[in-house]
């Protein structure tokens, strides 16, 4: 290391630039200080150098004539954009990052979790449990990506004055079938009320936790476009495709998309990011009977897997 250090104050006396040899799989989508260095790198005389290790990492500013690369909003405006390539059906879907947002529909405790809402009421969580990993995939590359993420949380008011007339199906079902509003102890030790916001029940599960720049939006019907801000946040953030994961795919996830659909943006459903239990165990579940009215009439394009990859190679 003494001697790398000799050769790079030897080249900065010189106000000669080393040709640093750049490991671009190690960088961070957002510019990240520290980069990765080949074993053999090569000065401006052409001549080679070897570190002695095959990986050394070091900060960015300590190279001569280098800079912090994160993109300024000035720099980021003249950036061309790049399309992402995703394999799906009826065919290949050409997206850009900067107009695309990742929705997570209601992937929340009371769905999703052993002790919430749908468990207690005895429904198979499991194929809702299996797509927590591969949307935690998707939501990793998207964000490397700069795509938006927009969650959707089912969720009524304490008093239940968005939860519908006294006789609405709406009101009725929820109310009777799965107790919404009742006090539970939730399985962290919280007191929680089943399906009311900012409970327990309500929480995103831990494995898709949004992050602070995430967009969060309460609902209080299937659709997520139904009497929220939904439309109008996407509308300020310029977004056109909507790549949709969640559940449960035959009732909140298939009504967004068609509310999406209705108001020309272009959705796409990640068939292994989305869960239903409706059905499960028949030869064709409401999952299989949802996926395919969305592929011929209100999904612009279906993927059957998910896009981590295209945006990792991308990325």
């Amino acid at each position: 290391m003494k001697c790398i250090s000799l050769w790079a104050r030897h080249l900065r006396e010189r106000s000669i630039r080393p040709r640093w040899c750049l490991d671009n799989n190690t960088r961070s989508i957002y510019g990240s200080n520290i980069y990765a260095l080949h074993r053999v790198r090569r000065s401006a005389y052409g001549r080679k150098y070897s570190t002695g290790r095959s990986l050394i990492t070091m900060n960015r500013s300590e190279v001569t004539g280098a800079s912090d690369d994160r993109p300024t909003q000035e720099s980021a405006a003249k950036t061309p954009r790049r399309a992402i390539a995703l394999e799906a059906k009826p065919g290949v879907l050409s997206i850009e990052a900067a107009t695309t947002a990742v929705v997570v529909v209601d992937m929340q405790n009371d769905f999703g979790t052993n002790g919430g809402m749908f468990d207690r009421a005895g429904n198979d969580i499991t194929m809702i449990q299996r797509a927590v990993g591969p949307a935690a995939k998707v939501l990793g590359s998207a964000r490397r990506a700069g795509m938006k993420i927009v969650y959707l949380k089912m969720g009524f008011r304490p008093d239940l004055s968005d939860l519908g007339a006294s006789d609405s199906v709406n009101r009725v079902r929820h109310l009777e079938v799965f107790k919404v509003g009742q006090t539970i102890r939730a399985p962290d030790g919280r007191e929680s009320r089943i399906l009311i916001r900012d409970n327990w029940g309500t929480d995103i599960v831990p494995e898709l936790k949004p992050q602070p720049d995430d967009v969060v939006v309460y609902k209080h019907r299937f659709s997520g476009f139904y009497e929220t801000e939904l439309d109008a946040t996407l509308k300020r953030l310029e977004v056109k495709h909507l790549i949709f994961t969640g559940c449960t795919t035959s009732v909140c996830v298939e009504s967004t998309i068609r509310d999406a659909m209705f108001r020309d943006y272009l959705p796409v459903l990640l068939a292994d990011c989305t869960g239903e239990p409706i059905g499960y165990h028949f030869p064709r579940s409401n999952y299989d009977a949802s996926l395919w009215p969305s592929r011929r009439h209100w999904v612009g394009f279906l993927a059957r897997k998910s896009l981590s990859k295209p945006l990792k190679a991308c990325s």
